[in-house]
């Protein structure tokens, strides 16, 4: 039992040394140039309560980023991988949205946060 727990002990820094290899030489992720304008934009934008945020996931079979809705009856908004509207999934006057999308917070997948505005 004690040299399989020495064992244990020297495979984990070996574990560890793997998983941030992979990590430190897999390809980074560009941000599509679209979106590096949006964010710009945002950052001209007054400061919303809550802040602005953009998230990418896997939707319907495809990458697609979600806006987060800035305000009341403002829509969130989810764009194509190209930067167009792909709908609208929440929000607006009645909170639901445009209906273009109704299942997106139930299936969206692979959840990353691209931006968060981080003015107060």
């Amino acid at each position: 039992m004690r040299s399989s727990r020495r064992l244990s002990l020297l495979a984990l820094p070996l574990l560890v040394l793997v998983a941030c290899n992979d990590f430190l030489t897999s390809e980074p992720e560009s941000t599509p140039a679209w979106l590096e304008a949006l964010i710009a934009q945002i950052e001209l934008e007054d400061v919303t309560v809550p802040p602005t945020a953009i998230y990418r996931y896997q939707y319907a079979g495809r990458t697609v980023y979600f806006r987060t809705a800035r305000c009341c009856d403002i829509r969130s908004i989810v764009y194509d991988e190209e930067g167009s509207v792909n709908c609208e999934p929440s929000g607006g006057v009645d909170g639901g949205g445009d209906g273009r999308c109704e299942d997106f917070f139930e299936t969206r997948t692979e959840e990353r946060l691209i931006f968060l505005d981080p003015r107060t």
